[in-house]
């Protein structure tokens, strides 16, 4: 059962993601929030599995509530997915930065929000390749983080190259195809990367290898 808390300061935005999530056999909805803070409560409360977010809400908002539960090693298991009505834009990346596994559009279709959510829930970033290129290009121009590139030294070079191609926008089939190896081989590179580097998953993997200089914005 995936466990799904919902936070958003529109009522009605909540139940009509609720209703329909409430009615798939392999989801539950745990917890509603209207404001980050009692996101974060409710979140150490309930524990869910995914924790869909709205970025702009009163009292606390939800870049700093995904900051707070990305923070909190009793919630590491906690995948947070935002809900933006613009699309791609600076608070999204800055969301992905503070720890979000991905973003949707409200205006997304119903199935393919359920998708979204089962992908979330396997540990999956919700980054499409043509999302990860736009998003990059966009916003990561220089390294802004200090210190990754130490980080980086604890990886194999084979994993190195996986985490590279992650980064352009591959899939686990894609990368597999580039380096000449099954998928499994590939994935288990990517997630020995993420357990190396500490990232939560594979959209902060993406920001390190910007922010640490492994690739760069306009690399093929």
């Amino acid at each position: 059962m995936i466990r799904v808390l919902l936070v958003d300061d529109q009522p009605l935005i909540r139940s009509g993601f609720r209703a329909l999530l409430d009615i798939e056999d392999d989801i539950e909805v745990v917890a509603e929030a209207a404001d980050g803070r009692a996101a974060v409560e409710l979140a150490r409360e309930h524990l869910p599995d995914i924790a869909l977010v709205d970025i702009q809400m009163p009292v606390v908002d939800g870049i700093e509530a995904t900051r707070r539960i990305a923070a909190d090693p009793a919630l590491a298991g906690v995948h947070v997915v935002i809900l933006t009505n613009y699309g791609l834009d600076e608070y999204v990346f800055h969301a992905l930065r503070a720890g979000a596994a991905g973003f949707l559009v409200k205006d997304i279709q119903p199935e393919d929000f359920l998708h979204a959510v089962r992908v979330a829930a396997r540990g999956d970033a919700l980054l499409a390749p043509s999302i990860t290129r736009k998003l990059i290009n966009r916003y990561v121009t220089q390294p802004l983080r200090t210190g990754t590139e130490a980080g980086l030294e604890e990886l194999t070079n084979r994993e190195r190259e996986a985490v590279a191609l992650l980064a352009r926008g591959l899939s686990n089939d894609q990368i597999a195809d580039r380096m000449v190896i099954s998928p499994m081989t590939a994935k288990t590179h990517i997630n020995r990367a993420m357990t190396k580097l500490h990232a939560r998953d594979r959209a902060q993997l993406v920001v390190l290898a910007y922010e640490s200089g492994l690739v760069a914005p306009g690399d093929s």
